[in-house]
């Protein structure tokens, strides 16, 4: 079969592999659709050290069950479309047992701990089946919407920690794929007047078609300003910083109402992660300001509904499909800003 593989920054291939063979317990899925993440290009060009190189990448897939060994649990079926929760728990740790998932102390990510979804096929683990992290997909949903499951869901948890009630104002900083699926996910949680910041002028164009109320350049704007014209003076009931920067993560309690919610979502590089806050906007505004990583099964099935349902505009966002084999060609477009999600097609069986 063909694959991407990890070697080392600046070495991924495309390799031809022997198709990979069912093991007790698993399911062998051909995978006909497979996103790439903006961690797949941090990986090109910084590397990783989670990944177990040399390692067949990508965690944003989808596909069709080939083949389930007999001990496999689930009840699935051959034909059954399917997506995952990518980061499987061990299903015994402290965080596994309070339902925290996502926060496992031992995560082991599709792509990294075990061969992605940059394949022809791929097998789901034995271990993922037990947890509860294949989710089943309905026969509507096209393959290469399927695939934008796992980010969705990613979103569908730093929206969710924010209890959103009907008609607040949210905005988000940042227009990236990432910062437009938290934009898309809060309106379908019941948000009312949506803001966003960005700095690059390709990204807030493309925001234009996501319904977007207030498009914000923060180089040439005052976006405090404008938070405050649009909320009446008061600030924001959430903002969600998807921008991987410090000063939008600093600025954020200024631009949130008081009780308000502010979501780092976005994480920053290590070594580059320090703030420099305001303690006293959060002590007096009694704001929530709360992290958000990764994703439980839970929030992948929420996005798979609303995929299903048509709630979210994954057609936008799947900007671009190509062969498989291009994806160095899928790098490029994610670096100049042009691609928000670029969707790669494996070779049909």
């Amino acid at each position: 079969m063909q694959a991407i593989v990890y070697h080392a920054p600046g070495d991924i291939r495309v390799e031809e592999l022997s198709k990979p063979e069912l093991k007790d317990g698993e399911l062998l899925v051909h995978v006909d659709a497979c996103a790439v993440c903006g961690t797949d290009l941090k990986s090109k060009h910084h590397g990783n050290p989670r990944i177990k190189a040399p390692l067949v990448m990508g965690h944003e897939f989808t596909g069709i069950i080939e083949s389930i060994s007999s001990s496999a649990v689930g009840g699935w079926k051959i034909g059954d479309r399917i997506v995952m929760a990518t980061s499987i728990s061990c299903g015994e740790c402290f965080y596994c047992n309070a339902g925290y998932r996502n926060l496992c102390s031992q995560l082991a990510p599709m792509g990294f701990s075990f061969p992605g979804g940059m394949a022809e096929y791929v097998t789901i683990p034995a271990l993922a089946l037990q947890g509860g992290h294949v989710i089943k997909v309905p026969a509507s949903v096209e393959p290469q919407f399927a695939a934008l499951a796992e980010p969705t869901s990613c979103a569908v948890n730093s929206v969710s920690q924010c209890n959103i009630k009907k008609g607040e104002s949210v905005l988000i900083m940042g227009a990236g794929p990432m910062g437009l699926l938290n934009a898309v996910v809060a309106k379908a949680f019941g948000a009312g007047k949506l803001l966003m910041s960005e700095l690059n002028e390709l990204r807030r164009n493309q925001g234009k078609q996501f319904g977007i109320d207030v498009l914000i350049d923060p180089a040439k704007e005052d976006l405090n300003d404008i938070v405050k014209r649009e909320t009446n003076g008061v600030g924001v009931d959430v903002v969600i910083v998807a921008a991987p920067a410090a000063k939008p993560q600093e600025d954020a309690l200024s631009l949130v109402r008081k009780q308000g919610t502010v979501v780092l979502f976005a994480s920053l590089p290590v070594g580059k992660s320090n703030l420099n806050i305001d303690s006293r906007l959060l002590h007096y505004g009694e704001i929530h300001l709360i992290g958000s990583s990764d994703s439980t099964p839970e929030h992948v099935k929420k996005a798979v509904e609303f995929i299903a349902d048509k709630k979210i505009p994954v057609e936008k966002i799947a900007s671009h499909l190509l062969p498989l084999d291009q994806i160095e060609k899928a790098f490029e477009l994610m670096q100049s800003g042009e691609a928000l999600r670029v969707v790669l097609i494996p070779p049909k069986a």
